[in-house]
């Protein structure tokens, strides 16, 4: 039994598997979407959120780290001046994974992998439903109506009591 054992080996040895995860997230940084058998793409969400995260702290120190896994320095700059700063309100989950479809040779599960939007952009892009502004215009519809019966309400007040001013001032001048 594998009780513990965090990595997926993936059918290859060490080395083979940390240079195929390498460029896999190297790769996938450089496009922000990448598509991929569906055990990578678990193993890539992986280290994938892990260096997002080192990203998100800015300092030399993350930056050196992630230049451990992301070899390419244009591709850490990317990351650590434009993806990381675009989930500082996220805490985790900053990947999706997708099931795409089947290889057709081997008929491999093929997944989609791709960086989330950002939290600023959702708030800005989330529509309503048609229901919802349906509703809302029939309660704007019944709130202006009431206001009209309360202004007539408060108009008809104002003219009784404007009567009975007048009406007093009559009767105190007899």
């Amino acid at each position: 039994m594998r009780h513990q054992k965090a990595v997926k080996k993936l059918g290859r040895t060490a080395s083979h598997r940390n240079a195929m995860v390498k460029n896999l997230v190297t790769s996938f940084f450089n496009h922000e979407r990448i598509e991929t058998t569906e055990a990578k793409a678990k193993e890539l969400k992986r280290v994938a959120e892990r260096i997002i995260t080192l990203g998100k702290r800015g300092s030399l120190h993350a930056r050196r780290q992630v230049l451990k896994v992301i070899p390419n320095k244009k591709v850490t700059k990317k990351l650590m001046e434009e993806i990381s700063p675009r989930y500082k309100l996220r805490n985790s989950g900053y990947v999706r994974i997708m099931k795409f479809r089947h290889r057709k040779g081997d008929n491999a599960k093929i997944s989609i992998v791709e960086l989330l939007p950002d939290i600023e952009l959702e708030k800005t892009k989330k529509k309503r439903s048609p229901k919802k502004e349906v509703q809302e215009v029939k309660l704007e519809k019944v709130a202006s109506r009431e206001e009209i019966k309360k202004d007539e309400v408060e108009d008809e007040v104002k003219d009784k009591v404007k009567e009975e001013k007048e009406n007093d001032l009559k009767s105190t001048t007899q």
